[in-house]
């Protein structure tokens, strides 16, 4: 049997006009006043108070980037907002604790889904990172972003592409000649190999879609596979490994063969901005500088609870109920098992999308028909796994992308980048000083040790097939980059089970974008009045599943949910994607051409 329960208490009702909401506002207005007398509270915490004392209530169901930005901002706003995560804070962008791997009072050594990557296209994230206090820096938690001075395309035979990152402060990697040997030869390499006539029309084709109007982009190219776009069916396997595949799977970590034109077109039209300097937060590519969680989640949690949010860990939320037009109560299990009925006057749906619509119910799609189109979204597998070594591999000192290997894995030697961690000294059992972290991207076609996919392959499987296909594309020339002797152990996303069986599963999937996906992403605020969607699958200006996507939506969530409630706080600020004016004469000269039924001026076909 359901019991009913108010947020963010447990015990308490949300009713408006108890006697008790009085009260709790004098004791809290009281108790805020006086942490505010100490200089402990920011700005406008007292003001917060008294509006919580209306009894907005506001249940966020779930715990990641998205969840965890609605969740601040309203907090900001003075809602009374309690959290529901069914694992752990931080969603897919956590790190967490190997094991059994602590020894000598050390922390266990660190792992994650996936490695974060928080490029200067981000405008909507770092902003919230500026307000997450984090001692002894000036612009809070943004400041433990760092940025790598390279990264490199590794290609399984042939020499690697090393590229440096340059910026504002950037300190080049120190080479030695045979460093510089290396690198030369990859990119003479590279380009005797790619024929003019392939980048002359490469270029070309960037340049369609720059001056592309947003009415072509949102139907042509959104119906068109970058893959075709770019004619790469007809080009040399090194435009396809490089220009088609590889700049895809670094830029957006989508597939080139079915991503949509538009999703692609569009971050790498912001990456050639961030590039040139234009709007961007800061360098192209930079990573925290420690384990996400003590760079950055822990941090904004514990904000997050000194602003009075309340969180569940542990509670599973199971459906969603209606009544007259509205959601009436959240179902959600809690860690024992017991199902309860969680009533709250908002409800922001703050979970992954494939989770987010098993809760909705026939109503709730016949009353919002975006939630039955976002039922057509498709995701599929990308996932990390950690290789701890005894010794630093002498490799690329940033990101790296095996262009070539059958499970696209792309990776970055970590360790290197926490400069105020001494791995050994701090993690694991002293032995270990690197932390590999290689994302997965490809779980269905067949590797080079067993032959066999990766979901078709155990656990140990995975490991043994990742790590021979790191060493097919970095020990290929000559130069041993990885060593097995120095394999310490490692560690796989415990989100994967069931791998090597006939049904292998992962909590965790990725949105993918393929042709028409634009269409079928819903918006933050729905027909139901009170209730709000916050998630990588949202519509926002960035049309890609990131973190940035996350924050952008749950911003919107929130401005949708303060205009339904009527509330005088500030609308939270929602940037979009940079636009250069000059370009955006050429759009509009563009659109002209689009209403004729004419193709872009300079389309070639």
């Amino acid at each position: 049997m359901d019991r009913t329960v108010g947020t963010p208490s447990n015990i308490t009702s949300t009713s408006s006009t108890s006697s008790t909401s009085r009260r709790t506002f004098v004791a809290g207005a009281a108790a805020l006043g006086g942490a505010a007398a100490l200089g402990t509270l920011p700005a406008g915490s007292a003001r917060a108070a008294a509006a919580a004392a209306d009894g907005r209530s506001v249940a966020v169901l779930g715990g990641g980037v998205a969840g965890l930005t609605a969740a601040h901002e309203l907090a900001e706003r003075g809602f009374r907002v309690t959290v529901y995560e069914r694992r752990a804070l931080g969603g897919k962008a956590r790190s967490m604790d190997v094991p059994d791997s602590a020894k000598g009072g050390r922390r266990p050594l660190p792992a994650e889904h996936g490695f974060r990557f928080i490029p200067g296209i981000y405008h909507n994230l770092p902003d919230t990172m500026r307000r997450i206090p984090f001692p002894g820096n000036a612009n809070g938690v943004w400041d433990n972003l760092v940025a790598p001075p390279e990264m490199m395309f590794a290609r399984t035979g042939r020499e690697d592409i090393r590229m440096p990152i340059p910026w504002p402060g950037h300190k080049p990697a120190n080479l030695d000649l045979d460093d510089l040997r290396r690198a030369l030869t990859g990119l003479i390499d590279t380009a005797f190999n790619l024929p003019l006539h392939e980048v002359a029309y490469f270029v070309n084709r960037a340049l369609v879609f720059l001056t592309s109007c947003d009415e072509r982009r949102n139907s042509t190219w959104e119906k068109t596979p970058w893959w075709e776009f770019v004619r790469a069916a007809k080009m040399s396997k090194d435009y396809q490994r490089i220009l088609a595949i590889g700049v895809t799977r670094n830029i957006v970590a989508t597939k080139a063969e079915e991503a949509s034109t538009r999703t692609v077109g569009t971050l790498g039209e912001a990456f050639v901005f961030n590039l040139l300097g234009q709007g961007a937060d800061g360098p192209p590519d930079r990573i925290l500088n420690a384990p996400t969680n003590e760079a950055w989640i822990d941090p904004w949690v514990t904000h997050l609870k000194f602003l009075g949010v309340d969180f569940q860990i542990g509670w599973t939320v199971r459906e969603l109920r209606t009544a007259a037009g509205r959601i009436s109560a959240a179902v959600i299990e809690d860690p024992a098992g017991v199902r309860q009925s969680v009533v709250a006057d908002h409800y922001v749906s703050a979970m992954p999308v494939e989770h987010a619509r098993r809760t909705w119910n026939a109503e709730m799609r016949s009353l919002e028909p975006q939630l039955v189109r976002a039922d057509k979204l498709e995701t599929d597998w990308m996932t990390g796994i950690q290789f701890y070594l005894t010794e630093r591999p002498k490799m690329v000192d940033g990101h790296v992308n095996l262009i070539d290997s059958p499970w696209s894995l792309t990776g970055i030697a970590q360790a290197g980048h926490w400069p105020k961690r001494d791995f050994p000294a701090v993690y694991g059992d002293g032995v270990a000083v690197e932390c590999l972290s290689v994302d997965i991207s490809e779980w269905d076609k067949p590797g080079i040790l067993y032959g066999r996919t990766a979901k078709q392959c155990t656990r140990e499987e995975v490991a043994k097939e990742v790590w021979a296909q790191l060493k097919a594309a970095l020990n290929d020339t000559g130069k041993t980059v990885l060593r097995d002797s120095a394999l310490h152990s490692w560690f796989l996303d415990p989100g994967v089970d069931g791998l090597g069986t006939p049904n292998p599963t992962n909590e965790d999937e990725l949105l993918i974008h393929p042709v028409g996906t634009l269409h079928n992403r819903p918006t933050a605020g729905t027909a139901i009045p009170n209730f709000y969607l916050a998630g990588d699958y949202v519509a926002v200006d960035i049309d890609l599943a990131t973190m940035e996507g996350a924050n952008a939506s749950a911003r919107a969530a929130v401005n949708a949910l303060l205009e339904r409630a009527g509330s005088e706080a500030p609308r939270v600020k929602v940037q979009g994607m940079h636009k250069i004016p000059a370009v955006e004469t050429l759009k509009r000269h563009d659109r002209t051409r689009w209403r004729l039924g004419l193709r872009n001026a300079l389309d070639l076909g």
